[in-house]
């Protein structure tokens, strides 16, 4: 790692005061280099505190993505840790893709502090503002070709609802498949694509955007979109909360990927799809009903009012009392 780097880990991982030799000496570089490492840090945010005859102390991180800051703390086996930050770009999912076709390995994390071309699901736009959202993609390479991704869309709404539950203590929770909502008003999306080949799939990106310390949203969004703060008033840390989701993904995933389905039972507790009035579209034809239950491959099994169940596996599905429907 850069000098910098090593010195703000090392000032991370201390309780009190560092002197400059002390640095000088465990990282083996010069006292010259910690000083401009200092100074660098100190630019790009950080508050560190410096006293004679003590030396440096760490008392304020920035809550801007970068590696270090990611990493550190972080409770993943193999999530994360490659990690690709970005101050703006098209997309983060469209970033996975594009490194995936270069090599990346699996496990692959792309951070944005901005989109310009954000995108949610049946090929909406999803609005991108910079420095108050979380928005990152993972990128997966399954070595089972017969990788269930409806569950893998439920493991990703599961992970993002619980992290919230516990991050922030907001009663976040989920409109199947994996909207994560507070109250009435969407708090975060997800979005999966898939490259795959006749017999096996390729790579899986799952993409994640949270409002997180948003203020406002435009006037066309206000009735189905909400963010922590809003719901809170309380301002987040969004690399925290990043760091909770992805660490409760790793565990939902390796737990489906040893055939445990536990988390089916998690995720049903916090859908508030189930048991509420629903509608959906197919093959031009509106369907009612009520959500009765969830199946293990991800699709939502509604009773119609004429009588009869189905499944539904993909669509729009619209649930009484959520976004104003």
């Amino acid at each position: 790692m850069p000098t910098k780097d090593n010195v703000l880990k090392y000032l991370k991982e201390s309780d009190g005061f560092v002197s400059g030799e002390e640095l000088s000496v465990k990282l083996n570089v010069s006292r010259t280099a910690v000083w401009k490492s200092i100074e660098s840090l100190r630019s790009a945010g950080y508050k560190i505190d410096s006293v004679t005859n003590r030396g440096y102390k760490l008392g304020f991180s920035p809550d801007r993505y970068s590696e270090e800051e990611i990493k550190f703390g972080l409770e993943t086996d193999f999530i994360a840790k490659d990690i690709y930050c970005f101050d703006s770009i098209d997309s983060t999912n469209n970033e996975a893709k594009r490194s995936a076709l270069r090599g990346a390995p699996n496990g692959s994390l792309f951070v944005a502090e901005q989109q310009t071309g954000g995108k949610g699901r049946l090929g909406r736009s999803f609005s991108s503002p910079g420095g108050v959202s979380l928005y990152f993609s993972i990128l997966l390479r399954p070595e089972d070709a017969a990788v269930n991704v409806g569950s893998l869309t439920l493991i990703a709404g599961l992970a993002v609802c619980e992290a919230i539950r516990g991050y922030t203590g907001l009663n976040a929770v989920i409109k199947w498949p994996n909207d994560v909502v507070i109250g009435s008003r969407k708090v975060c999306g997800i979005l999966t694509e898939m490259s795959a080949e006749v017999e096996r799939i390729e790579f899986l990106v799952v993409g994640i955007g949270v409002n997180v310390n948003n203020t406002e949203f435009a006037k066309e969004l206000e009735a189905k979109a909400t963010s922590l703060y809003l719901e809170s008033g309380e301002k987040f840390r969004r690399i925290g909360l990043l760091k909770e989701i992805l660490k409760k993904f790793e565990v939902f995933l390796k737990s489906t990927a040893a055939g445990n389905m536990e988390f089916l039972g998690e995720y049903k507790k916090y859908c508030v799809s189930l048991g509420r009035r629903v509608s959906f579209t197919r093959e031009g034809k509106q369907f009612t009903g009520t959500a009765v239950n969830i199946s293990p491959k991800g699709e939502l099994i509604v009773k119609l009012d004429g009588g009869g169940l189905v499944t539904v596996f993909s669509g729009e599905v619209c649930v009484q009392g959520i976004y104003g429907q």
